[in-house]
């Protein structure tokens, strides 16, 4: 991305956050597993996401993952740090602390209780670019956080210093190209959901749950896709990898990410409460995937 000090366009891993079974962070672990990521070539690293279960955690140890991915990845590849939460000053203090941490940039999705005006919405991130120093990722997931962040209201939030990119996670992939044409090349747009269909219309990377999962092929499809135009390789690549997209998307985006990183030999423990395990009865379809996808073959 020119002029930015985050890593070309790219695909990025939601990063799972590992806990014990007394739900207790495991540092050790964590750092394995960011490290196993960057070996297998991903591009770039979002810790405390969605999937990095960040609402379940306190702002120590929120501090604690952070640090632990930014010092395992030793500049080997971006890391933003997720800062959402409900209130713009609880927005700044996890900004400042990741830019304090040495992260390349934060990932922030809107208020999601409160469901601000565009007005409101405005406040709120001109306050939070006004403190921030490096790149910031619009996160927005209208399913979860309750709050559209629409063509037209991210191009107006592109005219603020630092916020530069948007993590796009509906299912319609027109609003790449609509935010591409409102914001006049202002703001870069990154798949959420439909990593595929986004890279066609115009997406400069992705940010995958299933990067978690299986971040060579992932990553991958988005260099076929983009670096070589090599769209019959990346197709053959989305069919691949359509099963764990499938597999993660839904309420079980956590449960099923970590259930499958067990399978593979990568666990990362359970999710917090109050999510549950991937019940008994869904693993059967976890397997499936797994199988389909190439990940591991049964014994």
């Amino acid at each position: 991305m020119v002029g930015l000090d985050i890593a070309p366009e790219s695909g990025l891993s939601r990063d799972t956050t590992l806990c014990t079974v007394d739900g207790q962070l495991d540092l050790d672990a964590q750092a394995r597993f960011t490290d196993w990521q960057v070996r297998s070539g991903i591009h770039g690293l979002i810790p405390l996401g969605s999937t990095g279960e960040f609402l379940s955690m306190s702002f120590e140890e929120k501090k604690a993952v952070a640090d632990c991915v930014i010092s395992t990845v030793n500049g080997r590849v971006p890391v933003l740090v997720g800062a959402g939460a409900e209130s713009t000053e609880e927005v700044i203090e996890n900004v400042e602390m990741a830019q304090q941490l040495g992260a390349d940039g934060t990932m922030i999705i809107p208020p999601f209780y409160s469901t601000p005006t565009n007005k409101e919405l405005f406040r709120h991130f001109e306050r939070i670019s006004e403190k921030a120093t490096k790149p910031i990722m619009l996160y927005n997931n209208p399913a979860t956080a309750n709050v559209d962040l629409t063509p037209d209201v991210v191009a107006e939030l592109s005219h603020l210093p630092h916020i530069d990119f948007i993590k796009e996670s509906t299912m319609d992939v027109t609003r790449v190209r609509d935010i591409l044409d409102l914001s006049e090349g202002r703001m870069k747009v990154f798949g959420g959901i439909m990593g595929y269909e986004s890279f066609l219309s115009g997406a400069c990377g992705w940010v995958a749950v299933g990067s978690n999962i299986m971040p060579k092929e992932f990553s991958l499809l988005f260099s076929c896709a983009d670096e070589d135009q090599d769209l019959k390789k990346a197709r053959e690549l989305y069919k691949q990898i359509l099963p764990i997209i499938r597999l993660v998307g839904g309420h079980r985006y956590v449960s099923a990410t970590k259930a499958a990183l067990s399978e593979i030999g990568q666990p990362m423990g359970q999710p917090r409460s109050p999510r549950l395990p991937l019940p008994d009865d869904e693993k059967p379809e976890l397997i499936n995937a797994l199988e389909l996808s190439g990940v591991f073959k049964r014994p």
